[in-house]
């Protein structure tokens, strides 16, 4: 009953296909959780995800010297297990990435664009000289051939 009430979104009927149930029968169970009143007995938990930064903090200061049992036994009550501590204390360590660090990248990205663009361009050059070179050498060839000829 509780991966009905605490579905995120998903329909009745994809809970009820994932539990390999008839829609019908979960349904029933739910009306009759309705009755009994056993809807409030379920903890409205939250996935670790779904935890905002404030509460991760908080979550952090309330665990941080725990011993490792009191520790785990925190953990059940949050609905949490250490290895999510662990990483949020990790996450918090790590700086968060700037805009300055964005607008870095951006000019980064358009300054090797250009780059890429003269190179191009410089190659494209570079062959242009060289075929008028050749052409420079053929003609004085040439024009010495036809010299020769008229002797």
């Amino acid at each position: 009953m509780s991966k009905v009430y605490q579905r995120q979104g998903r329909t009745i009927a994809s809970v009820a296909q994932g539990l390999n149930l008839p829609q019908s029968t979960l349904k029933g169970w739910m009306a009759a959780a309705k009755k009994s009143q056993m809807v409030l007995l379920i903890p409205s938990a939250k996935r670790p995800e779904d935890w905002s930064i404030e509460e991760r903090l908080l979550a952090l200061q309330q665990s941080h010297g725990l011993a490792e049992i009191e520790l785990n036994a925190w953990c059940r009550q949050q609905g949490l297990f250490a290895h999510h501590l662990t990483q949020w204390r990790a996450d918090f360590c790590v700086p968060p990435v700037t805009k300055t660090d964005k607008v870095d990248a951006q000019a980064l990205r358009e300054l090797k664009k250009t780059n890429q663009q003269l190179q191009r361009e410089l190659n494209r050059k570079d062959k242009a000289l060289a075929e008028a070179a050749a052409l420079l050498i053929l003609q004085k060839k040439f024009n010495a051939y036809l010299e020769g000829a008229d002797e």
